[in-house]
């Protein structure tokens, strides 16, 4: 059967899938908008909003990984993703309720972040479900993580039209409220019962102080690190593209929703193809041609924003950005098979690394030569890093497998 049909078919899979597309439209309503509704409509001072953002960084990632890894020690899956889960229907109802300064530092700084370990979660529990480990793994996986796209792309949507009609910001804590809820329903209502799944799920038997030593080891954090160069590119074309295009006499925010919509659009759809090509192609390999094409779309940014060849570049970000974005899932598991949730908690390290990695290049060249120099420096950090990886699994960098 195809990738597809595994996935309608089989239960687990299934929900797995109906809850990407529901986080989709949870992620797509409470983070686009949280620097707007935060600094002008809340009040929060700038400072103030950086320093939640990173309090909430530092919370996911810690939060993502000990979760993980308790869940690989001890199992209880369906109760951490409950509690996860909570976390974020806790944190919209704050909000909500009591819109302020400390309702928000509560919700985006602390209880979002808690729960953004389901994203991890989800694919820990895949990766127990999938019916056949060989050549579907990677359909399988693409299959699911597209509802995440394309649910964001049509969250995106509807919020475009929303806010012209003239409806408030704070309106998207409604429709985040609301699926978050539905995730919770999903959650409590369909995710199998901790011992009584069809498949094995053996406990680790490590200590958190073992587990936490082992993907400290050069062979797991080396390549976390090249990764995480990789993604940065993506994390800097969000932060690039409407600087550039508020900074140009033909753009406007309605071409910013445009061209982030058209990126999102062909991402589904390479998301689907993809997997065929990851049959014969080494993980590592694949994340090289993604950036290169994510690469290519990111320096057309400040030097094609002018032009109408630019409409042309979305096509490269959309394939090279499916690269990027599924090739790392089965990459970490393939590196730590035995563990599925400690190999999902590496997408949010991976994520810390890349939100630094931006920083640090946003900060060291904007006001040196303006966004080109930036575009530039970043996509040299994301070809160090393909290159990286690829010799390091090339040379089999470390021993131990890759």
């Amino acid at each position: 059967m195809t990738p597809i049909r595994l996935v309608l078919r089989h239960p687990t899979l299934r929900l797995i899938a109906v809850a990407l597309l529901v986080l989709g439209a949870l992620n797509a309503s409470v983070y686009p908008y949280q620097s707007l509704i935060a600094i002008e409509r809340i009040g929060m001072s700038k400072p103030a909003f950086s320093l939640m953002l990173a309090m909430a960084s530092v919370i996911a990632v810690t939060s993502s990984v000990a979760l993980g890894i308790l869940g690989d020690q001890f199992g209880h899956r369906r109760v951490i993703a409950i509690c996860t889960t909570l976390c974020s229907t806790v944190g919209i109802g704050m909000i909500l309720a009591f819109p302020g300064i400390w309702a928000l530092i509560l919700c985006q700084g602390v209880l979002l972040p808690l729960a953004s370990s389901m994203y991890g979660q989800l694919f820990a529990l895949a990766r127990l479900a999938s019916p056949d480990e060989g050549a579907n793994r990677d359909g399988i996986l693409g299959v699911i993580r597209s509802a995440l796209s394309f649910s964001f792309l049509a969250m995106l949507v509807f919020w475009t039209f929303a806010f012209g009609f003239g409806l408030s910001e704070m309106a998207v804590y409604v429709t985040g409220g609301i699926a978050s809820l539905g995730l919770l329903g999903l959650i409590v209502f369909g995710w199998p019962k901790d011992g009584q799944t069809p498949w094995a799920d053996p406990r680790s038997g490590m200590r958190l102080r073992d587990a936490l030593a082992e993907i400290a080891k050069p062979r797991v954090a080396v390549r976390v690190l090249f990764i995480g160069a990789i993604a940065s590119s993506g994390t800097l074309y969000m932060v690039l593209i409407s600087l550039i295009f508020d900074a140009s006499p033909l753009r406007g925010p309605a071409d910013v929703a445009l061209y982030v919509g058209m990126i999102a659009g062909w991402e589904v759809p390479a998301m689907l193809i993809l997997p065929r090509l990851a049959r014969a192609v080494p993980k590592s390999t694949l994340l090289v041609i993604g950036t290169v094409l994510y690469g290519l779309h990111l320096l057309a940014l400040p030097l094609l924003s002018d032009s109408s060849l630019l409409w042309i570049m979305p096509l490269f970000g959309g394939v090279g950005g499916a690269m990027i974005i599924t090739a790392p899932i089965t990459y970490y598991q393939d590196l730590l098979q035995e563990r599925p949730g400690t190999a999902a908690a590496m997408l949010a390290v991976q994520k810390l690394v890349s939100d630094v990695l931006t920083a640090g290049v946003f900060a060291a060249t904007a006001q040196v030569g303006g966004f080109e120099t930036v575009a530039i420096t970043g996509v040299v950090c994301s070809l160090i890093g393909a290159g990286g990886l690829y010799w390091a699994d090339r040379v089999n960098l470390f021993a131990d497998k890759a």
